[in-house]
């Protein structure tokens, strides 16, 4: 507001009285000379008192609660973050209802665990090239080809679930081969354009709105795996899968939306080609960044020895009982946790050592993990029957499972937000594509790891002891690392260096 005059800005200084003296005012801090004044000028007082308490408490509100200022400053970013919200729901239906597949088709933990460990090693080729495609060409373009390639593949796992359907009726499965093909061709697709897309926001939003745009990327994550492993227990026990892939396709088109309205991303600076110089000269820089390689190698930790996703099919058909609906309820338990570490993420733009609050977060996601195994550990002993649908679940264990994986999910968001912020402040654009290439491996080649760990650990010994185990040696690591790094320990957000 302009300022007329000195006698204006002295009747609104006493017509309006500060945060703190409304705060000490009404705690019997501040004289109330007001009891004294004239009628009208208490009148006055009162009503000024009575605008500024709303103004503290949305003022207290808007402290803790999730920062939108990067979909207002940003529209592509908006329809990017809007397209991926509702286009990951699918996504992640169908990374459940592949799992439930595999498992009614072999009734083995094992194979189902080698859906993440086939896929690894392609996973993590697409990964490192995709970024170096990413840093040379038009990002867009990028994002586009790699979006038609994972829709397709979606297209071929609705094929193959109606054949297996057909021949159910014959008394016979698909053989599962098939899918583990689709299912890692669509992994190398999702990689890339996961590897594109987080260097894409980097151009699309200012350095200061990242951390933010972190938190708003982990809240529509968080949504996603809240509707989408619900819906698809939902869909695969009373549609059956292969109307729940069919569903996938179909939210698809909204996140390709999202991708084809994107601006031209062309690489800054000089032009060069896509090779083994490019990707030699990215971890070049990778190793002159021990920040950046930190905060990498305490996520891999984590998704290797804390995911115990894979376990939801075994534990819903034979320890918990409800079967999908046991599966899609601890997996949306995790999602809640994510959404709600997002939706109170305001003080992430007030936290400046990084690497100390992603240590702390992640020894937090080992305990849950250890909880985890646990208290499955203690249902193994109860005696419960598990059966098929909601009569067949043991509601306490559920529960208390459910508890941990949000904690999980709560402290795994966090971590995420501040690794992701790192990696793009403390890189140039010309790296970025590289790098978050390297970030997408970490983050879904670690937990196809962890999937195989837990896949074996679990038919070697027992459902309970991969996380409860995992958790122990994640709280131990993080510990070791942490003390004998000190630039992660020191690192600040107000300077930040790879």
């Amino acid at each position: 507001m302009r300022r007329s005059s000195g006698v204006l800005d002295a009747r609104h200084e006493n017509a309006a009285p500060s945060v703190r003296s409304v705060r000490r005012a009404s705690a019997g801090l501040e004289p109330r000379h007001d009891l004294a004044a004239p009628f009208g000028c208490r009148c006055a007082s009162a009503r000024a008192y009575a605008s500024a308490v709303p103004n503290t408490l949305r003022s207290r509100a808007s402290r803790h609660l999730v920062d939108i200022a990067p979909l207002k400053a940003s529209p592509a970013f908006a329809r990017l973050w809007i397209g991926g919200a509702i286009s990951g729901i699918g996504a992640i239906m169908t990374h459940v209802a592949v799992g439930l597949q595999i498992y009614e088709i072999t009734e083995s933990t094992f194979m189902v665990g080698l859906v993440g460990g086939i896929s690894l090693v392609p996973m993590i080729v697409a990964g490192l090239w995709g970024g170096v495609i990413a840093d040379v060409m038009d990002r867009r373009k990028v994002l586009i080809a790699s979006s038609l390639v994972a829709w397709s593949m979606t297209l071929a796992l609705v094929a193959l679930s109606f054949w297996d359907l057909h021949l159910q009726g014959e008394g016979a499965h698909a053989p599962v081969w098939p899918f583990y093909v689709v299912t890692t061709l669509n992994a190398v697709a999702a990689t890339v354009s996961g590897a594109t897309r987080g260097s894409v926001v980097g151009r699309i939003l200012p350095s200061d709105m990242l951390s933010r745009a972190a938190a708003l990327n982990g809240i529509a994550f968080g949504a996603t795996l809240t509707i989408g492993p619900a819906l698809a227990g939902v869909l695969a026990a009373g549609v059956g899968l292969p109307w729940t892939f069919t569903i996938d396709a179909i939210l698809f088109s909204a996140g390709f939306l999202g991708v084809w309205m994107l601006p031209s991303l062309p690489r800054l600076g000089e032009r060069v080609e896509a090779g083994w110089p490019v990707l030699k000269e990215g971890f070049s820089f990778l190793r002159r960044s021990p920040n950046i390689r930190m905060s990498f190698v305490v996520d891999i930790i984590a998704m290797t020895f804390g995911r115990p996703y894979v376990l939801f099919p075994a534990l819903g058909a034979t320890l918990v009982g409800g079967g999908a609906l046991t599966v899609g309820a601890l997996t949306a338990a995790g999602a809640v946790g994510t959404m709600l570490a997002s939706l109170f993420s305001g003080p992430v733009k007030r936290v400046h050592r990084h690497g100390v609050a992603i240590s702390r977060a992640i020894q937090a996601f080992g305990l849950f993990a250890a909880l985890f195994g646990l208290a499955t550990l203690v249902l193994s002993l109860d005696g419960h029957e598990a059966a098929e649908g909601w009569g067949g679940i043991h509601w306490l264990t559920l529960a208390v499972l459910g508890v941990c994986m949000a904690g999980m999910g709560a402290s795994d968001e966090v971590s995420a937000i501040f690794r992701q912020t790192i990696l793009l402040q403390a890189a140039p654009d010309e790296m970025r594509g590289r790098l978050q290439g390297v970030f997408v491996v970490v983050v879904t080649g670690g937990p196809r790891i962890g999937d195989l760990y837990a896949g074996i650990l679990a038919t070697a010994v027992a459902l309970w002891f991969p996380p409860l185990l995992g958790g122990v040696v994640i709280i131990a690591l993080i510990a070791v690392l942490t003390r004998a790094q000190r630039t992660w320990r020191d690192y600040d957000a107000q300077n930040p260096t790879p």
